[in-house]
């Protein structure tokens, strides 16, 4: 037989193949018995941790006690509580009821021990910006004083939108005499929005976080709604990588890309940081806003506020100051479709529930009604499509119409059949793509305790709401003038 390659080369080539195959198959032999072993350690390891887990402590687990798919656990005896400020004057025929914020503030100012920082987008806690001298204002005045006192005795940082000149800063004088450190935010320059986010962070393990400015109206004469954690370092931790982010911003005047792995974290919508709030299973995340803020690993505040609508089964409850399918400030006019899109799939789609409880006001633009009135019209009993919208009114005397900015419902949340979600911002679409905010996201599905998990007492308020008195059901026929 003629070939091109000698006999003894075939041989040697049939030879080198066969003792590839056997090299190759013997190697194959050894991964696995390799992944036998480490499958057998790793569950070796499981079942040491499980059997000699301890008890709460004030630090986060190790890294190893990672679970796919759901984030760091934590040991805190981490402690949550809703929270509203409810004007003077609303009265509601409910049950439904809980803390103050201002009550919160004072607790959370005689817990502090070394530290607080607060991201805040402007500072009238008395009323001299409205001149009307109202005695409603002590409780705002009473949160300054005590600030200032506690700002010679701890460190006290604050991070803030650089304010316009004819924004008062009596506030913030007076704390930066006190010992308080302040760093401006100039947000218009940044990206040309505004700092609109309101939190505390306390000796790094208390955090406050909701719609009320640092402003003596947001305690008595606006409506709002947040949460106190107490205890928890490792959700106090996370928010401050987030106030760290704006004093860093406040130094620096421009945004870096990427930012720095310190300001990276690991919890998100994906993998959401394991605790016990309330002795209850939770699962947590905070979510930012504008995306250029938001280091690797945190979840978009408007990406937070889909995936949240996404996952709902049964009902997504919405309580917003304003609500537009538009960039609000933005010249010319743009319209932005995300969240709407969203709901009307989502009602169409999978037959959720959707209820809107937006603010009436003074201050009220004429055009949300208009998109207000379109979502509406997404009902019908006959195929299952439910939208439904109301305006919430805040009644108001002939006195307290003379107060500037306030009687209005200034919530900024959303509740599902699975979650909590509790922000600081608007619903237009300036406020997720060039305004900074923030939002808490709890999930306590997995709950078997007795305890009222967050999600059902916020959904206990905002069914409280819409059923009162002061909301008016948006049809085609609503007219702003005879309800704000």
């Amino acid at each position: 037989m003629k070939t091109d390659i000698p006999y003894n080369q075939l041989m040697d080539l049939e030879w080198r193949r066969q003792e590839s195959n056997r090299k190759a198959q013997a190697y194959s032999r050894c991964v696995i018995a390799l992944a036998t072993v480490a499958t057998v350690l790793l569950a070796a390891t499981a079942l040491y941790n499980i059997l000699t887990q301890k008890g709460p402590s004030s630090h986060p687990t190790p890294s190893s006690s990672l679970h796919v798919g759901q984030g760091e656990s934590c040991s805190d005896p981490c402690k949550i509580i809703l929270l509203e400020s409810i004007p003077e004057g609303l009265e509601f025929n409910s049950s439904t009821a809980n803390p103050s914020i201002y009550q919160a503030w004072l607790n959370l100012m005689s817990e502090a021990r070394s530290s607080i920082d607060i991201a805040s987008f402007y500072w009238t806690l008395t009323n001299k910006d409205t001149g009307t001298h109202h005695p409603t204002a002590y409780q705002g005045e009473t949160v300054l004083k005590e600030l200032a006192k506690l700002s010679g005795q701890l460190s006290v940082r604050i991070a803030v939108n650089t304010p316009p000149e004819s924004q008062p800063q009596g506030d913030l004088r007076l704390l930066n005499d006190s010992g308080a450190d302040i760093r401006t935010v100039n947000m218009r320059q940044l990206t040309t929005g505004v700092l609109h986010t309101k939190f505390w962070v306390v000796d790094k393990k208390h955090i406050y976080i909701g719609s009320a400015n640092m402003d003596w109206r947001s305690l008595t004469q606006v409506k709002e709604l947040g949460v106190v954690v107490y205890n928890c370092s490792c959700l106090a931790a996370d928010l401050g990588k987030i106030f760290e982010a704006y004093w860093f911003l406040g130094e620096s005047q421009s945004i870096p890309s990427p930012w720095p792995t310190s300001f990276s974290t690991l919890y998100n919508k994906d993998t959401p940081l394991q605790l016990a709030l309330n002795d209850t299973p939770s699962s947590v995340y905070l979510s930012s806003s504008p995306p250029s803020f938001c280091a690797a690993g945190r979840t978009p505040d408007l990406q937070s506020i889909l995936s949240v609508m996404d996952d709902a089964q049964s009902f997504i409850y919405i309580a917003v100051m304003n609500y537009l399918p538009t960039m609000e400030f933005s010249h010319p006019k743009r319209y932005w479709e995300d969240i709407d899109t969203q709901l009307r799939r989502v009602a169409y789609e999978r037959q959720v529930k959707v209820r809107l409880l937006i603010s009436c006001w003074g201050s009220t633009q004429p055009v949300m009604l208009s998109f207000l009135k379109s979502l509406a019209s997404v009902y019908d009993f006959k195929t299952k499509l439910d939208i439904q919208v109301r305006l919430f009114v805040v009644p108001a005397s002939p006195e307290q119409k003379e107060i500037p900015f306030a009687r209005v419902n200034h919530n900024k949340y959303m509740v599902t059949d699975k979650v909590a979600y509790i922000g600081t911002s608007n619903w237009s679409g300036d406020y997720f793509v060039h305004t900074a905010g923030s939002a808490l996201v709890v999930n306590q599905t997995a709950s078997q305790s007795q305890e009222p998990t967050v999600q059902s007492q916020l959904r206990a308020v905002f069914e409280r709401d819409w059923s009162s008195d002061y909301s008016t059901p948006v049809t085609q026929h609503t007219n702003l003038k005879n309800i704000c």
